[in-house]
């Protein structure tokens, strides 16, 4: 026997006991679910960023970016803006249903916000803006208090969460992948996981 492992050898892989790959999106009676509980409880920033993150379609790392001049015409948010997304350098529309606009304009009015401001400024530290990292904490707690197992959704749940709804209601795969930003349509064919949900649709709609 080989006494002499590695300290790399014996070292616990990343993804022991935890769930990989693609994340669930939210089902719509999911997504009301979290809505009328933040509401309820008059969480404004926390409904502001769940209904943002929702509409936009953003990554974690671009949403948290975002300053109240990315939304606000005037003194209206609003109902399409145009941001640049970090991780292509490209930009991208996203659209702001009204009770994303309506959330947005309650916690910009709440906090204080002025025009160059993060829309949502950390609460820790001497960082300006919540981090990803605070943004995953935040929207676990979302997915764990209504019932939700945290380990098999993520950020990224929110982000594919409409455009698999879009999807699956048109089956127009380059709006969504305009939708999502995606320099290629395979990309959003990947991310969707189009091919696998479309195939057990196709099943359950087969009688043998």
């Amino acid at each position: 026997m080989n006494t002499n492992t590695s300290a790399s050898e014996r070292r616990t892989p990343w993804n022991k006991g935890k769930l990989v790959g693609q994340k669930a999106p939210l089902r719509i009676s999911e997504i009301w679910a979290i809505r009328v509980r933040l509401e309820i409880y008059g969480r404004q920033r926390d409904l502001a960023l769940f209904n943002l993150a929702i509409d936009s379609k953003l990554r974690g790392c671009d949403l948290v970016q975002l300053r109240v001049l990315d939304v606000i015409h005037g003194s209206y948010v609003a109902s399409r803006a145009t941001v640049m997304q970090q991780k292509t350098k490209q930009p991208v529309q996203l659209e702001l249903t009204a009770g994303t606009r309506k959330s947005l304009l309650e916690w910009i009015h709440a906090a204080e916000l002025r025009h160059n401001d993060f829309l949502f400024p950390s609460r820790i530290g001497e960082s300006l803006h919540i981090s990803t990292r605070q943004y995953a904490r935040i929207a676990h707690q979302w997915f764990d208090e209504i019932g939700l197992d945290p380990t098999a959704y993520s950020t990224h749940t929110l982000r594919r969460t409409k455009p698999t709804l879009i999807y699956r209601r048109t089956k127009n795969l380059r709006a969504v992948q305009l939708l999502l930003g995606h320099t290629r349509l395979e990309s959003t064919v990947r991310y969707l996981g189009i091919e696998v949900d479309d195939a057990l649709e196709m099943a359950e709609q087969t009688d043998a």
